[in-house]
C-alpha cells in the first residue's frame, strides 16, 4: 500500500489557531503532510509584506506535530511544488474555493492525478485581522 503524500502551502505569518487547524485538518487526511511555507516575495499577493521572517516561520511549521516536513514555498503555481514533492493531495483554505486560482488548480491537479481539497476556513482569525488589530492598538497608544 502506497502512502498518501499531502502539501498544504501558506504565508504562516503571525501564527494562530486557523492555522493550526488546516495543518490538522490536513494531516488527517493523509500519511505524510509536507507543508510549504511562502516566501516574503511569493506572498506578495496579500498586499504586504509578512511580519514575521520566512526562517522564523518555517521553523514555527516545521516544529508543528502534524508537519512531517516543511520547505521553502517561492511561488502560488503549486505545479511547481508538485514536481518538488509529489504530493497527492493539494490542502487549501475554503476561501480558495470558487477563485480564479482555486479553479485553476483543480485544473492542473486533475490532469496529473492530484486532489484538490479544501480545509474549512477558521472565520474568527486571519493574520490580516491580526495585523489590524495590531495597528490598531499602536495607533491608540500614540495618541
Amino acid at each position: 500500500m502506497s502512502r498518501i503524500i499531502g502539501y498544504a502551502s501558506g504565508v504562516f505569518d503571525l501564527f494562530h489557531i486557523g492555522h493550526l487547524n488546516v495543518l490538522k485538518h490536513a494531516r488527517a487526511q493523509c500519511d505524510y503532510l509536507v507543508a510549504g511555507v511562502l516566501t516574503d516575495e511569493a506572498a506578495g499577493h496579500k498586499g504586504h509584506a509578512p511580519v514575521v521572517p520566512l526562517h522564523e516561520r518555517l521553523e514555527i511549521v516545521r516544529s508543528m506535530s502534524y508537519v512531517d516536513e516543511a520547505i521553502i514555498d517561492n511561488t502560488l503555481e503549486k505545479m511547481e511544488a508538485w514536481h518538488q514533492v509529489g504530493f497527492h493531495r493539494l490542502f487549501k483554505g475554503e476561501d480558495w474555493k470558487g477563485t480564479a486560482r482555486g479553479a485553476q488548480w483543480e485544473r492542473d491537479f486533475a490532469a496529473v492525478g492530484v486532489e484538490v481539497v479544501y480545509l474549512p476556513y477558521t472565520m474568527h482569525v486571519s493574520s490580516t485581522k491580526l495585523r489590524r488589530l495590531i495597528q490598531q492598538l499602536i495607533a491608540d497608544g500614540q495618541r
